[in-house]
């Protein structure tokens, strides 16, 4: 693995993103909570340039089966990476898919060295 400085911390506030060409891939960092996050920017549904997405949150839903009722409710505001093509969620937090199991965004190793963040490929 080699590891590429792409950014200083100062360079990306939170809930933002940038995005780098690392050994001729498109990869994105987020910044979520002051927590760096860097996945390839493709989408596993259709390559689509998921990184280029809206960031927002997501509804959830509980059921009462005792009243039979259903509880919705707004969370993860800031959390949730939205495909420009077909709208899969992302949770940028871990790169999961909200609506497939096992579906996962292609990550890379992260780490913040002297207000360096760097990205290991």
């Amino acid at each position: 693995m080699t590891d590429y400085v792409v950014a200083r911390t100062t360079e990306i506030s939170e809930g933002e993103r940038i995005v780098t060409q690392l050994e001729g891939r498109e990869i994105c960092v987020f910044n979520i909570d002051g927590e760096y996050r860097a996945y390839t920017n493709w989408c596993p549904h259709q390559a689509g340039p998921v990184c280029e997405g809206a960031i927002t949150g997501t509804t959830e839903a509980t059921f009462d089966r005792e009243n039979l009722e259903t509880t919705l409710c707004y969370t993860k505001e800031g959390q949730i990476l939205n495909c420009p093509w077909h709208g899969w969620e992302y949770d940028i937090t871990t790169g999961e898919c909200l609506s497939r199991q096992q579906v996962k965004l292609p990550e890379y190793s992260v780490t913040v060295q002297d207000g360096d963040i760097i990205v290991s490929v």
